[in-house]
C-alpha cells in the first residue's frame, strides 16, 4: 500500500510539474526578458525627450547629461550611447561585452539614443529562477512523499491489526482484541469482524458440548461391551468363540482410541490464545526447563538470541514444539545443544541443533510421520510438533541431516507496529517435560 501511494504522488508531483510548474516557469522567464526590453525602451524615451529639451534650450548635450540616467534601473545595469546627427558620439554607464539587449530612439534633431544591457545578468537570473524552481519541485515532491507514507502507514496499521484480529478469531479466539482506527470502512469491517466472532464463539461451544457428550456417551457403553466381551472370551471355553471375543475386543479398542485421537486432534487445534511474543519469552522458559537437565546427563544447552522480531503465535505450542526437539536432541544427540533464534525476511527463525551423528539418510524422509520411531518409543512427537507449526501458519523442517538441525519457521509482525496494540501479551507457560517422542 506505501509504494501505491507513494506512486500516486510521485505521478500527482509529476503532472503538476509539467500542467502548471513548467508552464508558469516559462511565463515568469518570459515576462522578466520582456520587463528587461520595456524599460529599456522607456529608459531610450526619457533619454531622448531630455536631449530635446536641452536642444530646445539651446544647451549642448555632454556625457553629463547621459550620466543622470546612467545608473541601474531596478539592478539592471545599463550603458546609455548618444550618436548626433554630425556622428560624434556619447556614452555613460559601464559598457559591458558579450551579448546585449538593446533599445534606440531617435531625437527631434537627428540623433539616435541607444540603451542596451548584458545578457548575462538576465541569463543568470533565469538560471537562479529555475534553479529556486526546481528546489520548490523537490520540496513538494518530498513533502508529497511524508504524507504519503504518514497517511499509508495510518491506512494500513488497521488493516494489518485488523487482519491479525481475524487471526485469531480462526485460532479459536472469540474474544480479539480490535482497536478503533477513525476509518468508517475499516470500522465497518472491525464490527463485522466482532460479530462473526460472537457467532463463532457459540458455534465453536455447541461443537465442544457436543464433542464432549458424545466422547462420554460412546464411552460408557464401549466401557460395558469390552466387559461383556472379556467374559464372554473368559467363560467360554470354545477355541472359535474365544477367537472371536479376542478379535471383537481389538475392535473396541481400536475404536475407544480413535475417539482419543479424535478429541485430542481438537484439543490441538484450540490450544489457547494467539498473542505477540519474542524468542525470548520462549527462550527464558525453556532455559529454566532444560539446564538442570541437561547438567545432569553430562551436557550443555545454549539459547542464542539474533533478533528482537514479534510472531503471533500461541505460547503454549511453540514451547511445546521447542520442548519436542530440544528433548530428543537430548535423547538422541549428542555434545552441546545450540537453540538459536534469527530473522529471515518477515519470518522468525528458530534452529535447535546438536553435535550428535545426525539423522541416517534412511529415515529422514519420514521422520515426521506418525508412528515412526527409532528407539522404542510412540512415535508421535515430531509429528505433532509439525502438525502444531503448521497449525500456527509456519513450518518445522528438518534442514540438516549431519549433525542434526531442525528449523521452526514462524510469521514475523512488522517491526514498525506495535504488538501490543495486536494482542493482549500473556505468560509463556511451560508445556511440560515430555518423554518419549520419537
Amino acid at each position: 500500500m506505501r509504494r501505491r501511494a507513494i506512486r500516486l504522488i510521485s505521478a500527482a508531483v509529476l503532472l503538476t510539474v509539467l500542467f502548471v510548474g513548467i508552464p508558469t516557469l516559462a511565463l515568469m522567464l518570459s515576462n522578466m526578458w520582456s520587463e528587461a526590453q520595456t524599460q529599456l525602451e522607456a529608459r531610450a524615451k526619457t533619454v531622448a525627450l531630455s536631449i530635446d529639451a536641452y536642444g530646445s534650450r539651446g544647451v549642448p548635450v555632454d556625457t553629463r547629461i547621459l550620466e543622470h540616467y546612467a545608473p541601474a534601473s531596478d539592478s539592471y545595469p545599463m550603458h546609455i550611447s548618444y550618436r548626433t546627427d554630425t556622428g560624434k558620439v556619447y556614452t555613460a554607464g559601464a559598457q559591458a561585452g558579450g551579448g546585449l539587449l538593446s533599445a534606440a530612439q531617435h531625437t527631434y534633431f537627428g540623433g539616435t539614443v541607444t540603451v542596451s544591457m548584458p545578457r548575462s545578468v538576465l541569463l543568470a537570473r533565469s538560471f537562479w529562477l529555475i534553479f529556486t524552481a526546481a528546489c520548490l519541485f523537490l520540496a513538494a515532491y518530498g513533502v508529497g512523499i511524508a504524507v504519503a507514507l504518514r497517511q499509508s502507514r495510518r491506512i494500513s496499521a488497521p488493516l494489518i491489526y485488523l487482519a491479525a484480529s481475524a487471526e485469531q478469531v480462526g485460532a479459536g479466539q472469540v474474544r480479539p482484541k480490535i482497536k478503533r482506527s477513525g476509518i468508517e470502512e475499516i470500522d465497518l469491517v472491525s464490527q463485522e469482524l466482532e460479530r462473526t466472532a460472537d457467532r463463532v464463539a457459540g458455534r465453536i461451544a455447541a461443537e465442544r458440548q457436543f464433542a464432549a457428550a458424545a466422547a462420554h456417551q460412546l464411552r460408557t457403553p464401549l466401557t460395558a461391551l469390552s466387559m461383556r466381551v472379556e467374559e464372554i472370551q473368559y467363560l467360554s471355553e470354545n477355541e472359535a468363540v474365544s477367537e472371536e471375543a479376542e478379535k471383537a475386543l481389538e475392535q473396541t479398542e481400536r475404536l475407544s482410541g480413535v475417539i482419543d485421537d479424535l478429541m485430542a486432534n481438537s484439543r490441538r487445534q484450540t490450544l489457547g490464545n494467539m498473542e505477540a511474543i519474542t524468542p525470548d519469552d520462549i527462550f527464558h522458559q525453556q532455559s529454566d526447563e532444560w539446564d538442570n537437565i541437561f547438567a545432569s546427563a553430562g551436557r550443555g544447552i545454549k539459547f542464542k538470541i539474533e533478533t528482537d522480531a514479534v510472531v503471533l503465535a500461541t505460547p503454549g505450542a511453540v514451547a511445546q514444539i521447542l520442548a519436542t526437539l530440544i528433548e530428543n536432541s537430548l535423547k538422541y544427540g549428542a555434545g552441546t545443544t545450540l537453540v538459536k533464534a534469527g530473522k529471515s525476511a518477515q519470518t522468525v527463525v528458530i534452529k535447535v541443533s546438536d553435535e550428535g551423528e545426525g539423522v541416517s539418510g534412511e529415515i529422514a524422509p519420514v521422520i515426521f510421520q506418525r508412528g515412526f520411531s527409532t528407539g522404542g518409543s510412540t512415535g508421535i512427537g515430531l509429528a505433532v510438533a509439525k502438525e502444531l507449526a503448521e497449525n500456527l501458519g509456519g513450518r518445522l523442517e528438518l534442514t540438516r541431516q549431519k549433525p542434526a538441525e531442525f528449523t521452526l519457521t514462524l510469521k514475523a509482525i512488522p517491526a514498525s507496529l506495535d504488538p501490543h496494540l495486536l494482542v493482549p501479551q500473556g505468560a509463556v507457560y511451560s508445556a511440560g517435560i515430555r518423554r518419549h517422542r520419537r
